[in-house]
């Protein structure tokens, strides 16, 4: 029997113990799935109000409306399910796994048709923008929002913004460290599974899907090598397809940390004037684990069944 293991990208870590408890079987039940691990412990992060890049209290978009990405895949099977631009619904990570396993003809729902398959599954709508989140978003186009911004995230964030800015003064004004959650787990039968779930960008383009909801870019599990899963500048890791590329490196023989870093360095030389950083994770079917961020001083949270809470990592500088 393998040890559980599950890892969560920064501010993942509230959802661990929820996962945990699901590898570990409630209630006389045995060890439950990877898959169930994922969905239950991201569900924790999309509730948090706290937490201002995923479900609900994410930031919104240019328009002012929070839409939310989700993905989640099975290394056993290789299915997955996706969906973007998702309005309503606090928690689209259970929106994706209802995709996966009640829709397996498909593999992503966007918009209007993912929030209708949401309502046929019976997935609880409610609200998703908070009182605070509003006020961040805009408050973080002011001119100490733009400066604060410089100081934290570089210049890329600020042409961002600047670009925010010239959008928003040609339309009507709307009524009233960016970053993505990962969930890896690893249960007691030796597979795994891999979930992500964001708002996305604070002031994007309505519609605009993220790396989170791309199989391949933001997300990617296959039990014959292992899991991995991305944060950070999206665009870069859809060009990238880096997360898919973490499982080649590790096929090729390299340990999670330098399979992750060696995908993050296949970004580095893609143009890209509004640059911000890219992180990844990993977790491997033998449930060793890494990370890698092209950002200083990131970190990802572990915690295995023997662990009676999680435990901080750094992550390897690409």
């Amino acid at each position: 029997m393998t040890q559980p293991v599950l890892i969560a990208s920064e501010r993942g870590e509230v959802g661990l113990a929820a996962g945990m408890a699901v590898l570990r079987g409630r209630g006389g039940a045995g060890p439950g799935r990877a898959m169930d691990a994922v969905e239950a412990a991201i569900r924790i992060v999309e509730s948090n109000e706290e937490d201002h890049y995923v479900g609900v209290g994410g930031l919104p978009n240019l328009i002012g409306e929070v839409e939310l990405d989700a993905s989640i895949m099975d290394g056993a099977t290789r299915r997955a399910g996706a969906v973007a631009a998702v309005t309503g619904f606090p928690h689209p990570i259970s929106i994706a796994r209802a995709v996966c396993d009640l829709l397996p003809q498909h593999v992503m729902l966007v918009g209007a048709g993912a929030e209708r398959f949401a309502d046929e599954a019976g997935i609880a709508r409610g609200p998703t923008l908070t009182e605070e989140a509003r006020q961040m978003w805009q408050d973080g186009l002011t001119s100490s929002g733009l400066a604060d911004a410089g100081t934290r995230h570089g210049p890329g964030e600020v042409s961002y913004r600047r670009k925010v800015l010239e959008r928003i003064a040609t339309m009507p004004p709307p009524a009233g460290s960016w970053g993505t959650v990962n969930v890896l787990a690893l249960d007691a039968a030796g597979n795994l599974a891999a979930g992500v779930s964001t708002s996305g960008y604070p002031w994007k383009y309505p519609g605009r899907v993220s790396d989170s909801a791309v199989i391949g870019a933001g997300n990617y599990c296959d039990n014959r090598a292992g899991a991995a899963a991305c944060t950070g500048r999206g665009e870069l890791a859809i060009r990238g397809g880096t997360a898919r590329s973490v499982l080649v490196r590790l096929a090729a023989g390299d340990d999670p940390a330098q399979a992750c870093a060696a995908a993050l360095r296949e970004t580095a030389d893609l143009p890209d004037e509004f640059r911000s950083p890219l992180q990844c994770l990993c977790l491997t079917p033998d449930g060793r684990h890494g990370g890698a961020a092209t950002n200083a001083g990131a970190t990802y949270a572990v915690m295995t069944a023997a662990d009676d809470d999680y435990r901080v990592v750094e992550r390897r500088r690409a």
